[in-house]
């Protein structure tokens, strides 16, 4: 069983990592933990890519072996889930862009702490978003990008929930390693970050604010 998960993510141990997740569930640790860890060993993949001591290939092969985790991982979260969802969120990496491992990320802490979470995929059109807005009316909508060809689109569709007069109904988001408080400002959003647990304390706040009684 491996001590450090981010070793193992980091040299691609999928084996020992998977023995290593599933022998802690079996001793009944907390699956909220698991996820922190293996979110955590994920940021030092993650820097390693940064500073050019890991190619694109082996980090998209630690990515690949985090969904794994998360898959073990689902069945345990779902289960000190909430009875009621504290709030509704629909998250997107709009049109232009196909990373989807640091918004599947943040859907997963987020459905960890009660939220209802409409994951719409990669490469989203702007009129899909505004259909799914209007069929769950969200306290908060999220977009997550990777390479700025994403934001022409994410204007596009702020624009668009604008002028349907949709915008003031939710908090706006905007998260990823390329966004910057200039897109945020851009874009209208009301928040923006480069960490998931910072955008899930964004979101809990929000619904505190909104209704105290209910998210304390």
């Amino acid at each position: 069983m491996l001590e450090d998960l981010s070793a193992g993510f980091v040299e691609l141990k999928k084996d020992e990592i998977v023995e290593t997740i599933s022998t802690r569930i079996t001793q009944g640790d907390d699956a909220t933990k698991l996820l922190e860890d293996a979110r955590l060993a994920m940021t030092v993949v993650g820097d390693r890519f940064q500073d050019g001591s890991l190619f694109l290939a082996e980090m998209m092969l630690s990515a690949e072996i985090f969904k794994e985790v998360i898959g073990m991982l689902k069945p345990h979260l779902d289960k000190v889930r909430p009875p009621e969802p504290i709030g509704t969120i629909v998250l997107a990496t709009p049109r232009g862009d196909i990373h989807d491992l640091g918004k599947d990320i943040f859907a997963t802490l987020l459905e960890g702490q009660g939220f209802e979470v409409h994951n719409l995929g990669v490469d989203v059109e702007p009129s899909l978003v505004v259909e799914k807005v209007k069929e769950v009316t969200p306290d908060l909508v999220g977009f997550s990008a990777l390479i700025t060809t994403a934001f022409a689109s994410m204007k596009e569709t702020t624009d668009i929930l604008e002028d349907e007069n949709m915008r003031d109904s939710f908090k706006l988001m905007v998260g990823g390693g390329v966004t910057t408080t200039m897109l945020k400002e851009h874009i209208g959003a009301d928040f923006q970050t480069i960490d998931a647990m910072e955008g899930v304390s964004y979101c809990l706040k929000t619904m505190h604010a909104k209704n105290p009684a209910r998210s304390s």
